[in-house]
């Protein structure tokens, strides 16, 4: 049997995009997944959302798992999901996100084939004009998120168990893949697009006080993990190039 794929979904107040992602992965090619969607006592009508769906999934096969209650934010919900979760596989597609259909599919062959602990892929970027671009997968010598995509990302249950979210900064995505970079673990490298990403929200906010911010957070998690005081200039050029291609 193909192994089981988790994919957890944090909410909160996610009615207006929740529907599209939902929809991603309840059609997806693949046959063993199950959905987890955690969310954070929503006030809209992100939990009724939810529920409508509750039996298409039962129809297509899928375990389907709706949690709702207070959490200390976006990471401490995906560190809960991964806990709730079964799968030997496990994923994350944020609420204004989604996946290509056939992503899971080829995120565990892609697994299963390479022998890897920790993947990630090409990822979409939607532009907020609705214009896109690809941002490219790649597995560089210097570690930088310019080649890293999250929303892409797989790992198995042993690497989510080992690395869960620090829960101090909007960049504790990234803080995990320095971790795993310097574990030793098997890193594949997919050049497919298995996900499309919105830009919008704080990580790609166009101001100079908010790129300030994210810089610094960024710096600070190089240097927790034990990389140079010159990883400053990735940080910078990281930021600089937010700040002009958005």
């Amino acid at each position: 049997m193909k192994p089981l794929v988790s994919i957890t979904t944090v909410t909160y107040n996610s009615e207006a995009t929740l529907a599209r992602t939902i929809e991603s992965v309840l059609h997806q090619t693949y046959d063993n997944i199950e959905y987890l969607i955690v969310d954070g006592r929503s006030e809209d009508g992100t939990l009724e959302a939810a529920e409508r769906y509750r039996e298409q999934f039962r129809q297509r096969g899928y375990a389907y798992v709706i949690v709702s209650e207070p959490d200390r934010g976006m990471y401490d919900a995906m560190n809960k999901g991964i806990r709730l979760s079964h799968g030997e596989i496990i994923g994350n597609i944020n609420s204004d996100d989604w996946y290509e259909p056939c992503a899971v599919e080829k995120a565990a062959a892609f697994m299963e084939e390479t022998g890897c602990d920790y993947m990630y892929a090409d990822l979409k970027m939607i532009r907020p004009d609705g214009t896109s671009f690809v941002k490219h997968a790649r597995q560089q010598k210097i570690a930088t998120s310019r080649g890293w995509n999250h929303p892409t990302q797989f790992a198995r249950r042993e690497i989510c168990s080992r690395f869960p979210y620090k829960l101090e900064s909007l960049h504790d995505d990234f803080d995990l893949f320095l971790k795993v970079r310097k574990s030793g673990c098997r890193i594949g490298v997919l050049n497919e697009v298995l996900a499309d990403f919105t830009m919008e929200g704080i990580s790609h906010k166009r101001n100079l006080r908010a790129a300030v911010d994210r810089g610094k957070r960024r710096y600070r998690i190089y240097r927790n993990n034990g990389y140079s005081r010159w990883y400053v200039l990735e940080c910078i050029l990281i930021e600089t190039a937010k700040m002009i291609l958005g």
